[in-house]
């Protein structure tokens, strides 16, 4: 099992990028309650995206890289049950993960551009909830669009949540602008460790570059930087 959940500020940065580098702090408030699977640890934290921007792109989560919370080896970093975006105004854990989500949400590889993050000893061969290489998250366990995680660590027995590693990070391209007009986001954090309060979490009107074409553009500077000293 998870650490003991510890008492951590219920309020939480959440960045907004709108166009050109335009950042808004939010609140992001812990509701009471846990859910999750059989073995139910999920905290759920939300945020009230009406306010800040009109419609919305894509959502990315990076771990602080803190270790505040999670365990050794393939469960280290931030373990993320489940996100949702939802018109319905929860105040407990039960209410969003019984709310009604907006479908807009690939989680497939398509639609999401996941970094691994570091392992912390004993390091396991990739982290939890990736796909056999541990580039990709495999939502067959995964599960990002429901919140049943079983919040152990014990092999049989995890199931539902990946691990995004120290540092780790993971944007989701939504299938469409979406309108955040009475619009709530969801997001559930196995164990109750306080990851969410110490992560970065950002909204954006634009969608995220995956991370093998940013590789591509970076390479691409670099010759071209290459090209210019030749010359």
């Amino acid at each position: 099992m998870r650490k003991a959940a510890s008492s951590v500020a219920l309020a939480l940065g959440l960045t907004l990028v709108a166009g050109a580098a335009h950042a808004v702090p939010v609140s992001f408030t812990k509701l009471t309650g846990l859910t999750g699977g059989t073995l139910a640890g999920t905290a759920v934290y939300k945020a009230d995206l009406s306010s800040l921007i009109a419609a919305i792109q894509s959502i990315s989560i990076t771990d602080s890289d803190s270790m505040l919370g999670g365990a050794a080896g393939q469960f280290s970093g931030f373990d993320l049950d489940a996100i949702k975006l939802s018109t319905t105004d929860c105040a407990d854990a039960a209410c969003a993960a019984a709310a009604v989500g907006l479908s807009v949400f690939d989680f497939s590889s398509a639609g999401m551009a996941f970094t691994p993050g570091t392992q912390r000893p004993p390091v396991d061969p990739k982290l939890f909830g990736t796909d056999a290489a541990g580039t990709s998250i495999d939502n067959l366990v995964a599960t990002l669009g429901l919140f049943d995680a079983e919040s152990t660590t014990a092999i049989p027995g995890a199931f539902g949540f990946v691990s995004l590693g120290d540092g780790g990070s993971v944007a989701f391209n939504l299938t469409s602008l979406t309108s955040t007009a009475g619009l709530f986001l969801y997001i559930g954090e196995v164990g109750d460790n306080g990851e969410v309060a110490a992560g970065t979490i950002t909204v954006s009107d634009q969608p995220v570059p995956e991370p093998t074409t940013l590789l591509m553009v970076g390479t691409g500077l670099g010759l071209l930087r290459l090209r210019r000293r030749a010359s």
